[in-house]
């Protein structure tokens, strides 16, 4: 029957339709609440079954001993933890994970670094009951908060508490000794062509601090900017760390700007001691440290126990 003879017929049409409309908001927001609740109370409970979709994370967790509960991960956490890519299965890229793969394992809890596209994902997990937890790692106390969270949500908080103290023991020992030294002007190239660089606001730029230098590229502003050759020649950075993943090495490479070389140093660094952020700040902060200072007067020293 048409709405309008509804109302024709029952005066009292609007007031009945929206009581109705009332109480279907309410059931609706009712379920809405408890579903959270129950996805946030099971996340907080700790996870027996977990899919990581971020290799820093998945890092952590080996890391912390909690290995195995991991019963997917992301296929860049495949490529960095081979032993584990054979024992648990790979859903997929860290943009593009299979809602069907991760539902498939029928894990208690997801794990990723928010963007857009892992938003979306994570809206996707929740709609069909599966608890999810966000991790923010830009910042370096927003990577050992999250190795506290991994170590409560796994159980394993002894291990993530140890993990804290030994990076953040690093931390003051390095701040420490670099009261001795110079304070060099770095840039780091993430990649050469085009060219990417460390910036301002991001977990290395803090470690370039720690580690006793100046990091010239904080002025434009993004975390990881693309930069000009130009800019790069007139900043004349006193060390220059070349992370790009090409055979070519750094010196021939950037020998092609001789002023670069004319300036200051140049020094290749392999980006997997130091841009994932993860369990280990405390050692890519030290071979940080000792890129910037290689004739620095005070010990560097291996990492602590610790960190291995």
């Amino acid at each position: 029957m048409p709405t309008s003879a509804c109302r024709n017929l029952f005066p009292a049409w609007p007031a009945v339709a929206r009581r109705r409309r009332d109480f279907a908001a309410w059931a609706i927001t009712l379920i809405s609440v408890v579903s959270f609740h129950a996805l946030e109370a099971r996340a907080e409970a700790s996870a027996e079954r977990v899919v990581s979709l971020a290799p820093s994370l998945t890092a952590i967790l080996v890391t912390l001993g909690a290995g195995d509960l991991l019963v997917g991960i992301d296929e860049v956490s495949a490529r960095q933890q081979p032993a584990l890519a054979q024992r648990v299965r790979v859903v997929g890229g860290l943009f593009n994970p299979s809602l069907e793969g991760v539902v498939a394992l029928e894990p208690d809890l997801v794990v990723f670094v928010p963007s857009a596209e892992q938003r979306n994902f994570q809206q996707r997990l929740s709609a069909v009951g599966i608890a999810t937890e966000a991790f923010s790692n830009l910042r370096f106390e927003d990577v050992l908060e999250n190795i506290e969270r991994l170590g409560r949500l796994a159980g394993r908080e002894p291990a993530a508490r140890e993990r804290i103290d030994a990076i953040r023991a690093v931390r003051a020992q390095l701040e420490a000794s670099n009261r001795a030294v110079e304070t060099p002007r770095v840039v780091m190239v993430l990649q050469r062509d085009p060219l990417f660089v460390v910036g301002g606001g991001s977990f290395i730029d803090d470690m370039i601090a720690i580690a006793g230098a100046r990091n010239l590229a904080a002025e434009l502003g993004d975390a990881y900017p693309r930069a000009s050759i130009e800019w790069l020649v007139a900043a004349a950075p006193e060390v220059l760390i070349d992370m790009d993943a090409s055979h070519e090495p750094a010196p021939a490479y950037w020998g092609r700007w001789p002023a670069l070389g004319a300036r200051g140093r140049i020094v290749h660094l392999d980006p997997s001691l130091v841009t994932l952020p993860g369990p280990h700040l405390d050692r890519a902060m030290q071979r940080l440290a000792a890129a910037l200072h290689p004739m620095a007067p005070f010990e560097r020293g291996a990492p602590p126990a610790g960190a291995r």
